[in-house]
């Protein structure tokens, strides 16, 4: 089993479960509509990775910066920088046809984390990211159509988290593609300080 770190002790979440177009910039950047239900999808513990490494098989990948928790009896109790790393050719042509969207989702590696820290009030949380130098995603949770708490509450109506699974909560705009090499670091802030970062070279 995959796993991360959380407080220099190493857990293995069973699954991740995302929740989609969950910032209204980033729904209008990749043309889609905004959803009047909420968009799950899940990643199996397979795709979790502390590292950024490109689909060989594919010429080109998108990355989408997240705020993740830990959940542990359905709460929140730590975060971490994510990325979920996406095939978005394939998913568009799986969209298209109205499939599921796993071939773009769920391959080895597309969801990479940071180490986590313990976390209480989220009400303040926001990420960044830079690649190579310039900042290419920035959004917190006041920009979310739904909060966090919200979400695990509809989550959990449909399936369960068990202690240690990761909630992935969105990306603001500023999505794109990357090449091996480029330089990626990933930034949690609560307001103006930074309480988690993480630096990733493309491999």
């Amino acid at each position: 089993m995959n796993t991360i770190k959380y407080e220099n002790k190493l857990i293995e979440p069973s699954k991740v479960i995302c929740i989609g177009r969950n910032y209204v910039d980033h729904i209008k950047e990749l043309n889609n509509e905004i959803p009047t239900d909420m968009v799950f999808f899940i990643k199996p513990n397979s795709c979790i990775s502390n590292e950024i490494i490109f689909p060989s098989a594919h010429d080109s990948c998108h990355y989408e910066a997240e705020i993740s928790f830990i959940i542990k009896d359905t709460k929140i109790v730590a975060v971490g920088f994510g990325l979920d790393m996406t095939l978005r050719e394939v998913q568009s042509k799986l969209k298209a046809k109205g499939l599921p969207w796993e071939r773009a989702k769920s391959f080895h590696n597309a969801a990479v984390f940071s180490d986590f820290v313990k976390i209480e009030d989220i009400s303040n949380l926001s990420l960044q990211l830079e690649i190579n130098g310039e900042l290419k995603q920035e959004g917190g949770i006041d920009l979310m159509i739904h909060k966090p708490h919200e979400t695990i509450t509809e989550a959990l109506t449909f399936t369960y988290f068990e202690d240690g699974d990761i909630l992935m909560t969105g990306t603001p705009q500023g999505v794109g593609t990357f090449v091996i090499g480029d330089k990626f670091v990933g930034r949690i802030l609560d307001g103006k300080d930074v309480i988690v970062e993480k630096t990733f070279i493309v491999s």
